[in-house]
Order: structure tokens, then C-alpha cells, then sequence
């Protein structure tokens, strides 16, 4: 019901929103020239463009600042504030669109007029909305009485989120606190029906912790008898961890914990990111192969291209490429040197290490030497930002919680990258970047990681 009606409402958000936009535009014509605007006139072609602009972007702006979620407004002066930057960019994209794009002169007393009219008719309307919502929906005869059953600190947190949720009436009209004994729980269940018969509940709401002691079913079976609507919040709920999504197979409900922040269509947006990064990339890739095979062959005896084995998303392994900046020997070699490792767990570095060539500390220092990952990229193997492929000897070093690290494809750049990647030596502050990449992604944080890693290569703040 709740998203059923926060749907409803900014469905009906929406029609207002543009409607007041588009009428502010009519009213601003009307002001300045004395008569509504003869839409048979050919001449009065820019009218009509402009208002389907402002409808369009004002909508979009509303959306992005957050006013079609299913969150009540804070306050009437954050509304407000909120409606006035909308406005302000509405106008700025239009004059931008009419001057810059079109490059036609916009009437400045007709743009001025409808951001002034748009703003006063999107406050009374966005105030008469929050009015309602805020006092009489919740006072009505209609409101929707809800009964919260469980422990009171999970039944605070329920009932100041239901105080948050956008809705056209519902009222937490009790909490109840299951018992954890048999002979005491029969007496809450009767205490349960008898609320029901007493009292005015449309709903109840379970949210139990998970106590194998509580019989949930018994409860529900009864609010199931008497015809009254439940709500079950899953025991493994915690509002410290990751959400949770219920989700249908063919009918089958599944409770979902997922493990990152990267959503279906988020993959989609980074995947053809990692196209088109992937595709330049490559190419630059084939540009450079003959320069840089040719320094490399000439500095000292193997292949071009270094592959190793490295592991990918949820222990998918594959051959990472990368330009070939040490001694054939280098694998042999890492043994002897292991005792300088300046990093604090599974992940090998050292200072000036010696099995780095001439040609390779250059490779290094300009970061070219990661270059035919790109093709790793384009192959769906790793992307363009993402956490660093471990070796499998790594991985098998790894505690149990650092295996998140790699529940999502690996990068070329990522957080640790851009975030001092020479001066971080524990290897457990690199995992707690890599969770926060992937708890916290946002696709443009794709694009600011991306950024200032080119920021960072430029400057030649460290090798990648």
C-alpha cells in the first residue's frame, strides 16, 4: 500500500508540477501583452517550445531534488528553497536552450514574469499538498489505523518511519511487545484479539527480532481469521547493515540481501561506460604497441605483453594484461624480497623494487603500463573502476570479511587509487575503501573517480 500510494501521489505531483509551470508561461504572456497568446499564429511558435521546455526540465530538477520520493518534506522552508532552485534552473536551461541552441531571442519580461508566477503557483500548490498530508489526511475518518507488533526499539524505529512516508492517511495507534514464554505469549495473542475486536485497526505490522521462542505464525494467523491486513519486517532487518528487497519468481517471494550498492540498471550505465572507455582505450592500446614493444625488447630479453593470473568477481579467474615493466624472472625472484613487503597483509609492494626495468619504471611512473587492461575491460573482465585484482595467492591469505573486496568485477582506477595509494600500507584500510566503493556506488562517482585519475596520472602522483 505505501508505495502503491507514494506512486498515486507523485503521479498527481507531477500533472500539478506541470500544469503550474505551463500556466505561469500563459499568465507571463498575458501580463506583458495584454491578451492570451493566439496559438494559430505561427509567430507564437516559441511559446509553445518554451513551455514544453519548462514542463520537461522542471520536472526533472524536482526528481533530482528529491521531491517526488516517498518522503514527506521536512519543513515548509526547505519546500520552499527547494522549489526555488528549481525554478531559477528551469529559466537558466530555457535561455540557455532559446539563445545558445536555438539562437533565438527569448523576451527577458516574458521569462522573468513566468519565474516569478511559477514559483508562487508550485508553493501553493506543494503547500496545499503538505498541508493536507501533514493535518487533515492523518485526522480523517479514513486514515488507515495501524497496530505495531514488537519489541520497542525495532517499534520505534517503525513508527518514525511511517511519520517520514508520504501518504494520504495512517496513524500508529499502539505498539504491542510479544512475549518471549509460552504461558505469557498466549496472553499477549489474546491480547491481540481482543485489540482487534475493540479497537479501530485496519493493519498490524510485525516487527520481531529473531526469537525462535515468539510463535509469529500464531499471530498472524489470527489477524489472517479476522480479516485485518499484516505487515511482516523480515527478522534479519537491521537498519545498520545493507537493505533488504522482497522480490517475485513466478510467484515465489524472495528476501534479498544484496551485497553492493550497484543496481540493474546501474550495471547497465557502467557496462556501456566500460564500452566506450574499453573501446578508446584499445585503441590507444594498438597505437602505442609497436613503441612500446620496441623499448621493451630493446631494454631487456622476454614478451611484450605480462599476463598473470588474477581473480575477478566472486572468484572468477582471468588473465590481467599489462605491458611487461620487470625481468622474466620477477615470480622467482619475489621470495628473496619478500621481507621488504612495506604492505600489512596479503598484498606484495616494495620501494624500488629491483626486478623493475629501465623501461619499466618509466612504464610505471606514466601508468602506461596499464594500458592493455583496457582490453581486459572490453572483454567484460574488469571494468574501468572498480577494486584492484588480487593474485590468487592473495586471495587465499584473505580473512573471511575481505572477500567482499572481490564481489564485484575489478578496475583499472578505483577509491584506493585516487586516495594516496603510495602512502596506504595497511592492507585492511584498502578493503574498507573497497566496501566503500562498492556500498556507497554511485554511477557518477564512476565519473569523478575516472577524473581524478586522469588528475593523478597527469600529475604523476604514483604508479597505477
Amino acid at each position: 500500500m505505501f508505495q502503491q500510494q507514494v506512486y498515486f501521489i507523485n503521479m498527481i505531483l507531477m500533472v500539478a508540477d506541470a500544469f503550474c509551470v505551463a500556466v505561469s508561461v500563459w499568465l507571463a504572456y498575458l501580463f506583458v501583452y495584454g491578451h492570451w497568446p493566439d496559438l494559430s499564429d505561427a509567430g507564437c511558435g516559441w511559446l509553445i517550445i518554451s513551455v514544453i521546455i519548462v514542463v520537461l526540465v522542471n520536472n526533472i530538477v524536482l526528481g533530482k531534488l528529491r521531491l517526488y520520493s516517498d518522503r514527506r518534506p521536512e519543513s515548509y522552508w526547505l519546500l520552499a528553497w527547494s522549489i526555488l532552485k528549481a525554478v531559477l534552473i528551469d529559466y537558466i536551461t530555457l535561455i540557455i536552450i532559446f539563445f545558445v541552441i536555438l539562437q533565438i531571442e527569448y523576451p527577458r519580461e516574458i521569462a522573468v514574469n513566468s519565474l516569478e508566477i511559477s514559483f508562487c503557483l508550485l508553493v501553493l500548490e506543494r503547500f496545499a499538498v503538505s498541508f493536507y498530508i501533514d493535518h487533515m489526511s492523518r485526522d480523517t475518518f479514513k486514515a488507515r489505523h495501524i497496530l505495531v507488533v514488537g519489541e520497542k526499539d525495532r517499534a520505534k524505529l517503525v513508527e518514525d518511519a511511517l511519520r517520514k512516508q508520504l501518504s494520504w492517511g495512517h496513524q500508529v495507534v499502539g505498539n504491542l511487545e510479544p512475549a518471549k514464554d509460552n504461558e505469557n505469549q498466549n496472553r499477549k495473542i489474546d491480547k491481540l484479539v481482543f485489540l482487534l475486536k475493540e479497537e479501530e485497526i485496519d493493519e498490524v505490522l510485525f516487527a520481531m527480532s529473531a526469537d525462535p521462542s515468539i510463535r509469529l505464525g500464531a499471530y498472524i494467523d489470527i489477524c489472517r481469521k479476522m480479516g485485518i491486513t499484516t505487515r511482516v519486517i523480515p527478522a534479519l532487518w537491521d537498519p545498520e547493515n545493507r537493505p533488504i528487497r522482497v522480490e517475485e519468481c513466478q510467484g515465489i517471494p524472495f528476501i534479498t540481501v544484496y551485497a553492493t550498492n550497484v543496481s540493474v540498471s546501474g550495471q547497465v550505465y557502467k557496462r556501456i561506460l566500460d564500452i566506450i572507455g574499453g573501446l578508446i582505450g584499445t585503441l590507444i592500446f594498438i597505437l602505442i604497441y609497436p613503441f612500446a614493444g620496441i623499448a621493451i625488447k630493446l631494454d631487456s630479453y622476454g614478451p611484450v605483453i605480462f599476463k598473470q593470473k588474477r581473480v575477478g568477481q566472486n572468484g572468477r579467474t582471468f588473465l590481467l594484461l599489462k605491458f611487461r615493466s620487470m625481468y622474466v624472472d620477477a615470480d622467482a625472484r619475489k621470495k628473496e624480497l619478500i621481507h621488504k613487503n612495506t604492505m600489512n597483509g596479503p598484498m606484495f609492494k616494495i620501494e624500488d623494487d629491483p626486478r623493475v626495468t629501465r623501461v619499466g619504471k618509466f612504464l610505471r611512473k606514466t601508468s602506461m603500463d596499464e594500458i592493455p587492461q583496457f582490453w581486459n575491460v572490453l572483454k567484460g573482465e574488469m571494468s574501468l573502476v572498480g577494486t584492484r585484482p588480487p593474485t590468487p595467492d592473495e586471495v587465499k591469505s584473505y580473512y573471511f570479511w575481505q572477500y567482499k573486496r572481490i564481489s564485484a568485477k575489478p578496475g583499472i582506477t578505483g577509491l584506493w587509487q585516487i586516495s594516496g595509494r603510495n602512502k596506504i600500507v595497511d592492507f585492511n584500510k584498502v578493503v574498507e575503501l573497497d566496501c566503500q566503493y562498492l556500498d556507497n556506488w554511485r554511477f557518477m562517482d564512476d565519473i569523478k573517480i575516472i577524473l581524478k585519475t586522469i588528475i593523478v596520472v597527469v600529475k604523476r602522483k604514483g604508479a597505477f
